[in-house]
């Protein structure tokens, strides 16, 4: 019944490549009216940083949006999480081509407004991305492990809120920054670099499953970002926590 009343909602003509290219376009239209509103809702103190603050509001919206579908995905459909290789389902589908059209909107905006040593860094991991996310779109091969990676977006949540905060001005010491401080560094640990090291443990136990190209491209894009994640953590360690601790001791 629920597979019928699926077909009914999701019809399989509306699957393939096409729909998913379609919805990445629409996606990068999306985000880009978004980034038009967010410029008109910008903060006093945020005045100083405002394609800063533009651009990772729309980083926040992204985060939002699809680390709640990516866990809808997996209640929605258990089997997706049973077999990621072959399982596909059309709001996975979706969520996919939606977040590749997040990223190349990023991209040309960092490309067009900021090119610096962080942007290249970040255009980067974006790339990897958009040809992982899209060999899942054109195949429809590999969803369920695609879905997967969205999860660490609810760690970007606050990733995204500390940067906004940030660029608010708000102190170190502010109640409001603290917690979130401790929130993010708890959901890095657990949505972030437990993720990967699932990717990564679930990639060599299925080797032979997969063609050595995606295997190669796999690797590839995994390593990339387990070292981006590695020095973003060391990162968040030494701002908000250990450079902290160190000024309170200096103070006393």
């Amino acid at each position: 019944m629920d597979k019928i009343l699926n077909e009914e909602i999701w019809p399989e003509e509306f699957s393939g490549a096409a729909y998913g290219l379609t919805v990445v376009v629409i996606s990068l239209v999306g985000f880009y009216c978004v980034s038009t509103l967010a410029q008109k809702l910008l903060p006093r103190d945020a005045e100083k940083n405002a394609w800063k603050w533009k651009n990772i509001s729309i980083s926040l919206v992204h985060s939002v949006i699809s680390g709640v579908w990516s866990c809808f995905c997996f209640y929605d459909n258990p089997k997706l999480a049973e077999d990621m290789i072959k399982t596909h389902t059309i709001p996975a589908h979706t969520l996919i081509s939606f977040s590749v059209g997040y990223f190349i909107y990023d991209t040309i905006d960092m490309l067009i407004y900021q090119r610096n040593r962080q942007s290249y860094e970040l255009m980067g991991h974006h790339v990897v991305i958009i040809v992982c996310f899209g060999v899942s779109i054109v195949s429809r091969m590999y969803v369920g492990y695609a879905v997967v990676a969205l999860v660490i977006e609810l760690n970007s949540i606050f990733l995204h809120l500390r940067q906004l905060l940030q660029i608010c001005q708000f102190k170190k010491d502010n109640k409001i920054y603290r917690v979130n401080s401790i929130i993010n560094l708890a959901t890095f640990v657990g949505f972030r670099i437990s993720v990967m090291a699932w990717m990564s443990k679930w990639m060599l136990i299925n080797k032979d499953l997969i063609p050595f190209v995606f295997y190669t491209l796999g690797s590839i894009g995994l390593a990339i970002m387990t070292v981006m994640n590695i020095i973003l953590f060391y990162r968040l360690l030494q701002s908000d926590f250990i450079r902290k601790k160190e000024s309170t001791i200096k103070e006393d």
